[in-house]
Order: structure tokens, then C-alpha cells, then sequence
């Protein structure tokens, strides 16, 4: 199956929109093909406003989230590939969705798990996290 990561994303922002939430993303910075503003970087990560009147050319597509934005009053394209993209969130109430770590659930490439025997407990099975 495809990742189903780009189309939560594409939900979740959907849904935040519709209840006039402003949606920010947390990004892992360190991930392949990130472009961010480097100067707002904090611990590898990086949250950005993705809302309609913080971005322009906003794209959520299965590549990932890009967009053109100011910083610091300098204009930057932003591109996230989907798998860098950890956390989609209200500003406002803190409600939305953090994703899996890259590998738990998106790989299509990943072999099906069997009867569970054989996989580690903590670390292999899918898991929510409240983000407040």
C-alpha cells in the first residue's frame, strides 16, 4: 500500500482549516531533503505556521508540504518531505495528529507483520502520543 502519511496530513490540515485553527507542522530538520529557515532550528526540529496567510503556494501533495514564506523578512521556499514531517497541530488548542517515527507504518517496502512473536514491544509497534 502507499503511505498514508501524506493523506493524513492532507486531512488534518483540511480539518484544522474548517475550525479557523492556524496549523503548524513539526518538522525533523535533520531529515533528507528538508529546506528550512536553519536560524529557527531549536534540538533538530523546527515548527512552522502553515496556514493561508502565513504561506503562499502552499502545496500538500505525497512528496511533502512546500511552500513560500518570509523569514525574518527574508522570502525562502520551504520543502518538507512528507516523511520529515512529524506532527500536523492547532496553534490555538493543540489538537491534531503526530505521526509515527519514519518505517513504523509508512514504509511500503516493509514486511507485514506476522503473529507479533517476533517484533520488540516498545519500539515496532505503532503508538499514539498526546500533543498538548
Amino acid at each position: 500500500m502507499t503511505p498514508s502519511r501524506p493523506y493524513l496530513l492532507r486531512a488534518i490540515y483540511d480539518w484544522l482549516i474548517d475550525n479557523e485553527q492556524t496549523p503548524y507542522l513539526l518538522v525533523d530538520a535533520n531529515a533528507e531533503g528538508v529546506v528550512v529557515p536553519v536560524e529557527h532550528i531549536q534540538d533538530g526540529k523546527i515548527i512552522l505556521n502553515i496556514s493561508m496567510t502565513a504561506t503562499r503556494d502552499l502545496e500538500l501533495n505525497n512528496e511533502g508540504v512546500s511552500f513560500n514564506a518570509r523569514f525574518g523578512g527574508k522570502p525562502m521556499h520551504v520543502n518538507v518531505p512528507v516523511m520529515a514531517a512529524l506532527a500536523l497541530y492547532s496553534k490555538e488548542n493543540g489538537r491534531g495528529m503526530m505521526f509515527p517515527e519514519e518505517g513504523v507504518d509508512d514504509d511500503p517496502n516493509s514486511p507485514a507483520p506476522t503473529d507479533g512473536k517476533n517484533q520488540k514491544e516498545d519500539s515496532s509497534k505503532p503508538h499514539l502520543t498526546l500533543v498538548k
